[in-house]
């Protein structure tokens, strides 16, 4: 009797035990599920349209990303997207906020895709945009595409009108991007970048950085075929102590011969109490290839930024303004 009621009892903590664990394992898939599914988040006092948070997987890994998505999109329309990569020591929340590029997709109704790079992969959350020699930078570049792509699904975007901007080692990212799916952007924007082509590993990023590295030109290969590369607004502050100025003037002038294009006389703007800017265009038949936004007084920070956070100084201009109308115009060209 005492062996059939240890038997029943014992039978029974099992089967607690295996419920248990499959009650565990479910919770776990549905966590799982929900992490690797767009989600979105209202939170209290921000913008009036939607934080979405997701997840692009691709053979290179996985990588998190959040999608604003401005309110009073009507049924059946399409509408621009603007992808925005961080820099190091940034994240999505934190782009966001410095930039404040929400705002302007408020007003001129487009959505705005920021890309996260994790912790695992770069210690500081850079993109590893020089480290081609490993093959890695073409895998995060490969991921951020691949949450392009998911996007483009899940959302009403106009394909012909997507456009990619990043600050410091998002801005290289940027350029890399452009110039390997150079049919998939309209525009591109460097912000505090090194030209594509100017490194192969974390040594030789280092001398890039300090503009002491010459860009390699830029092949049909790296253009993903015949195509041409989109149009490219670079700005670059001449006090940034992290990244040399020459690497601003070096990726207009790559663009510019890529496109058999000359460099314009430059002008001197000054808005308001704003630190002036140098601004000079790359011209071919006509068309401007690429426009360089050289401003002095700036350092290594986003140009007319929030004030109060990291690599933002509101005291420049407005370079958020100056991604969406340098946009806006390849769009409708």
């Amino acid at each position: 009797m005492a062996r059939k009621s240890w038997a029943s009892l014992w039978a029974k903590s099992v089967t607690r035990s295996v419920t248990a664990i499959a009650r565990s394992g479910i919770k776990r898939a549905i966590r799982d599920s929900a992490r690797a599914s767009p989600t979105v988040i209202r939170p209290a006092g921000a913008t009036p349209g939607d934080w979405i948070a997701g997840v692009a997987i691709g053979p290179s890994g996985a990588r998190r990303y959040r999608l604003y998505r401005p309110p009073g999109l009507r049924h059946g329309e399409t509408v621009p997207l603007l992808v925005m990569l961080h820099g190091c020591r940034q994240d999505a929340k934190g782009f966001a906020a410095s930039t404040r590029m929400n705002r302007i997709a408020n007003r001129e109704h487009f959505l705005v895709l920021y890309p996260e790079q994790d912790r695992i992969s770069h210690a500081q959350g850079c993109w590893n945009w020089y480290d081609t020699k490993s093959g890695r930078a073409y895998g995060e570049a490969s991921l951020i595409m691949t949450a392009v792509d998911q996007v483009c699904l899940l959302y009403p975007v106009d394909r012909a009108r997507i456009a990619v901007a990043g600050l410091s080692a998002g801005a290289s990212m940027a350029g890399l991007l452009a110039s390997r799916y150079a049919d998939r952007f309209k525009a591109v924007v460097m912000h505090s970048g090194v030209p594509p082509g100017t490194a192969h590993s974390t040594l030789t990023a280092i001398g890039a950085m300090r503009g002491r590295r010459a860009s390699t030109p830029l092949a049909a290969a790296q253009l993903g075929g015949t195509q041409a590369l989109p149009p490219l607004l670079v700005i670059q502050g001449g006090s940034d102590a992290l990244v040399s100025a020459a690497n601003g003037r070096a990726a207009a002038a790559l663009w510019g011969d890529a496109r058999g294009a000359h460099e314009s006389k430059s002008r001197i703007v000054k808005r308001g109490k704003r630190y002036a800017m140098t601004v000079s265009d790359f011209k071919c038949s006509g068309r401007t290839v690429a426009t360089l936004v050289a401003i002095e007084q700036l350092g290594h920070a986003w140009s007319g930024g929030a004030h109060g956070i990291a690599f933002s100084d509101a005291a420049g201009p407005d370079a958020s303004r100056m991604v969406w109308t340098f946009a806006a115009k390849q769009f409708g060209s």
